[in-house]
């Protein structure tokens, strides 16, 4: 097998083919504790991060935003609140478990949004469409994180901006804590709400093997963003990375 046609799923090396399938498998089985999960492992943090996000989007009423692997829709229903009824908020998701879920979770919160299962590296929407992209924590679960980034700029219209909001690399001298926490009490929570460890070890494993904050950068610059910046959240567990379109 060509080198080329490997990919890491979390410290693994594996065909590019299966890794898609496998973490398919790891949000099947997530998905309906997805949010309790998000909730303890990040002690309500989660929350914190995206508001930061939202804030740094320039997102105002009848702008267009699409959530890029939106999971269970907590991007996609601060944005449809920000847009209001002249705006669009997309909710998408390449797994049909996340999606369904998110897309029943707004329902119940009375937001009807327009949502679309697909693949962030093949986006089904026209160029210049947007006026703000964001993905959170679904860019390092992804296979080609580079296609994914170039399909998010060109349904960008100039002057929008792209959102990365990921797990990154945490200062130095916390990191033998993170990684105790990180493998040892993550993946037993994981186990107690979910009876999925293997998972959220995948997780973890999936955090270590991602670009950190510099390499996004120059990713995302690679990709034709231009003006990249990140801000270090929680001293640098999380990174929002923001790229323009110009």
């Amino acid at each position: 097998m060509n080198k080329q046609e490997q990919t890491h799923f979390g410290f693994e090396q594996v065909a590019e083919a299966e890794k898609a399938q496998r973490v398919a498998q790891v949000f099947d089985s997530v998905a309906q504790r997805y949010d309790l999960m998000n909730d303890l492992m990040s002690g309500g943090m989660h929350r914190l991060w995206k508001a930061f996000t939202i804030a740094r989007s320039g997102v105002r009423a009848g702008s267009r935003v699409l959530d890029v692997a939106g999971g269970t829709g907590d991007l996609a229903l601060a944005f449809a609140r920000k847009v209001g009824k002249d705006g669009q908020a997309w909710l998408t998701d390449i797994n049909n478990a996340m999606l369904t879920h998110g897309r029943d979770r707004l329902c119940d919160k009375g937001y009807l949004l327009p949502v679309a299962q697909c693949d962030a590296e093949k986006l089904p929407f026209p160029d210049d469409y947007f006026d703000c992209v964001t993905v959170a924590f679904g860019l390092r679960n992804m296979t080609h994180k580079d296609a994914a980034l170039v399909e998010m700029r060109r349904v960008l219209r100039p002057g929008g901006c792209v959102l990365v909001l990921e797990f990154s690399q945490v200062w130095k001298p916390l990191a033998p804590i993170y990684d105790f926490y990180s493998f040892k009490v993550i993946p037993r929570i994981g186990e107690m709400i979910t009876h999925d460890a293997a998972s959220y070890r995948y997780l973890a494993e999936s955090i270590r093997v991602h670009p950190d904050q510099e390499a996004l950068k120059k990713m995302m610059e690679r990709a034709g963003l231009e003006k990249v910046e990140y801000f270090n959240l929680t001293l640098g567990v999380v990174a929002l990375h923001r790229g323009f379109k110009f």
